[in-house]
This record gives C-alpha cells, sequence and structure tokens, in this order.
C-alpha cells in the first residue's frame, strides 16, 4: 500500500487537476507519483444499423494527429452519464438516438489517473442538428463495424473507448442487444 506523505506540485487546466506527490511505500521507499484528477466521462457507440456505426474524426494533440473515435466527452456536474452520452452524440454528429444501452463503467488509465468512463450502445439514430462541436469535431463518417475491428487490430483506430466498445458491441450482451434492436 501507498500511502501520500506530500504534494510536490500541482497544475489546474479546465477540470483537470495533476498533482505530483511523494509516497511510501510498505517496504520503505519514497517514490514519486503523479496523479491526475479528471471528471467522469461517457461514450457511445452510435449504430445506424446493425453492421454501421458513426465515428468522430479529431486532431488530437497528445498524440499529434487526428485519429476516428466513437461520440464521448465529460458528464457535467449533475448530470447521468446517458445523459452525457445522448448530448455528446448530438453535439459531436448532431443526431440523436432512440434507444441507449448501457454496457460497462472502467477506469482507462488507472495507473495516474482518477477518470471513469462509462460506455453505452446507442440505436435509433435521427439526424437532428448540425455538428455543435465544430472547433473539436473535423467529420463525422459512417464505417461498417467490421472495418472498424480490422483497423483495430492494424492500429490504423488507436483509441481505447472506441476499440472496447466495438469489441463489447460484436461479441456477449452487447452484440444480443443489437440483434434485438436490428433484428434480421
Amino acid at each position: 500500500m501507498e500511502k501520500k506523505l506530500k504534494t510536490l506540485g500541482s497544475l489546474s487546466a479546465g477540470p483537470m487537476q495533476v498533482f505530483l506527490d511523494q509516497v511510501k511505500l510498505a517496504d520503505d521507499p519514497l517514490k514519486l507519483r503523479i496523479k491526475i484528477e479528471y471528471p467522469e466521462a461517457a461514450a457511445l457507440l452510435a449504430f445506424l444499423d446493425r453492421e454501421h456505426v458513426l465515428l468522430v474524426r479529431q486532431f488530437r494533440y497528445a498524440v499529434g494527429h487526428e485519429t476516428l473515435e466513437i461520440p464521448a466527452g465529460k458528464v457535467d456536474p449533475g448530470e447521468d452519464p446517458a445523459a452525457s452520452a445522448l448530448r455528446e452524440l448530438r453535439e459531436e454528429t448532431g443526431y440523436r438516438a432512440e434507444k441507449l444501452e448501457p454496457l460497462f463503467t472502467y477506469y482507462p488509465a488507472v495507473g495516474y489517473s482518477s477518470e471513469k468512463l462509462t460506455l453505452f450502445a446507442a440505436a435509433g439514430l435521427k439526424r437532428c442538428s448540425e455538428i455543435e462541436d465544430q472547433s473539436e469535431i473535423a467529420a463525422v463518417e459512417t464505417w461498417r463495424v467490421s472495418d472498424v475491428l480490422d483497423w483495430i487490430h492494424s492500429g490504423r483506430i488507436i483509441d481505447a473507448k472506441t476499440a472496447l466498445g466495438i469489441m463489447a458491441c460484436t461479441s456477449g450482451q452487447a452484440k444480443e442487444w443489437l440483434a434485438g434492436v436490428f433484428p434480421g
């Protein structure tokens, strides 16, 4: 077990706070740990039909290039993750969903971040507006799920939430839910 002794430095940037802490390990050595406190987030796989999903193309500063990802974003204070996922879908793609299925909740980077992300699958999509996040989203694209799976395995899709979501929706309970939503 690690015990925090003191915070050596911190940085705040919007909703994120970063701490450099000195900790004591059980076997006595002192170590440094970086901890990022980040708000809860929500993401969803938006299915146009059983075989096609919406992805957003956006530039990611941390990796230095555009990525293809599922719609996602932080949960606002007092907001339910499901409501957040639907809001992000509308803001990033201009679509709304009639059906929403929770898949699972996970921590994307437990080694250094407190971020918790809830992943959903959505169906019954209807175009309702223009993209609201035009400064973030370069394009909304429709792709075959089988192509996205291939891109995950080849390294073209590098985003973890997208990879986990697509893999979850091609097996188990999520696959059964999709079969019920899109029979045949």
